[in-house]
């Protein structure tokens, strides 16, 4: 046991410190670790040799400022990682090592309408045999992250009413889930893990103040307020699908009026083309017309890109982001989507919160959610706590 206030305390909050930011940024060099965490360049180098011959870092070569450096990592050796992904019809699974390198993935097709049971069954199932392919087992895996297409009562653990897998409303999933993994999860939203996970691997790489949208079956945004997640008081924060754009518009199934989802979701995209292009019609047949120059999906997709306008010129005024990114399965629509929006930005917005803000679509596409998991865990202070105590046990 160490004394508090002695040089051997001093030592292992600085290795501590050290751990923590090398977990959470991946790959970081030791002259990016000293501006970090405030240490001298020669105890970050003392304590990088100290974790290097422990087994518990790897050094690489890389380039920083146009100079060669060497990156810290986590050792693969020290522990896997996990995220999951469920969708209205897929669960997606991640395997990756603490160095934040994906090391084995897979998605799987699941039937509309299954419970929550047996999407963590399922999930679960998936997961083992994702670990073997690696060649680790079960017991190297340290930390678990989980996105679902709905809100999760932070106070409670449940799934909240509006989620887009109507059968889980009232599911107690921190419970499902903890109970056949074995583990405590990280549960979030997962339009929050599509804005970690831009904000950790794509287009929004180092931005602290942003707006992640996920269109799809539903809308909703994840908001990263001062490089943090923004969750509100009870864990609905982003719900942007159900903000009315159009008053006069169709009752929604939250029971609003006029709901975003109701002008801007993929099956309303599709209902609106089924009269000129077939009921059959598919979200990525719309995209291909859109790209062909189809002048009903060019209205339509104008359309929905209005009332995206008009949603976010709210959430522009309210937080005054600097980067608004569109994913989920209308961000191949780009161009058109975009040149939409920031029309109606210019028209509602408060001018000083949108003449810098950067419109952009996803760069991780499908695979945003169940990074954005990973990235939850690398991130999450309990699970960076338990990591590196792990770590330097």
């Amino acid at each position: 046991m160490t004394t508090p206030g002695s040089q051997s305390a001093l030592r292992a909050t600085n290795r501590r410190r050290v751990l923590e930011h090398v977990v959470r940024a991946g790959s970081p060099t030791q002259a990016e670790i000293a501006r970090q965490t405030g240490l001298s360049a020669a105890t970050v180098s003392n304590i990088v040799r100290a974790l290097t011959e422990e087994g518990l870092v790897e050094l690489t070569a890389t380039v920083s400022s146009g100079r060669r450096a060497q990156a810290v990592r986590i050792s693969r050796s020290t522990g896997l990682a996990a995220g999951v992904d469920f969708g209205r019809s897929h669960v997606r699974i991640a395997i990756a090592a603490l160095s934040q390198e994906i090391v084995a993935e897979r998605e799987v097709r699941v039937r509309r309408g299954y419970p929550a049971a047996e999407g963590v069954a399922v999930a679960r199932e998936v997961f083992d045999e994702l670990v073997e392919s690696t060649g680790a087992t079960r017991a190297d895996v340290v930390a678990l992250g989980v996105g679902i297409p709905g809100p999760i009562d932070t106070r409670t653990g449940l799934v909240g009413s509006g989620s887009i897998l109507p059968e889980w409303v009232g599911a107690p999933l921190e419970e499902l889930v903890d109970g056949s993994f074995g583990m405590p999860a990280l549960i979030e939203n997962d339009a929050n893990l599509g804005a970690l996970a831009e904000r950790t691997w794509g287009a929004a790489r180092g931005v602290d103040d942003l707006v992640y949208i996920k269109i799809s079956t539903g809308i909703g945004a994840g908001l990263v307020v001062d490089g943090r997640l923004y969750r509100g008081a009870s864990g609905t924060a982003g719900e942007i699908g159900h903000t009315t754009v159009n008053t006069m518009g169709p009752v929604c199934r939250c029971g609003n009026r006029g709901c975003l989802e109701l002008e801007a979701a993929v099956p309303v995209i599709l209902e609106r083309l089924a009269a000129s292009h077939g009921a059959d019609l598919t979200i990525d047949r719309v995209l291909d017309l859109l790209d062909a120059g189809d002048v009903p999906a060019r209205r339509v997709l104008d359309g929905a890109g209005h009332a995206l306008g008009v949603a976010v010129a709210g959430l522009c005024n309210l937080l005054n982001p600097s980067m608004i990114i569109v994913g989920g399965d209308l961000a191949r629509a780009n161009t058109p989507l975009l040149d939409s929006m920031r029309g109606v930005l210019r028209q509602v917005a408060v001018p000083s919160a949108v003449e810098h803000v950067r419109l952009a679509v996803s760069e991780l596409g499908a695979r945003a959610q169940v990074l954005g998991a990973l990235a939850a865990v690398f991130q999450s202070d309990h699970n960076i706590l338990h990591l590196t105590g792990e770590l330097s046990s």
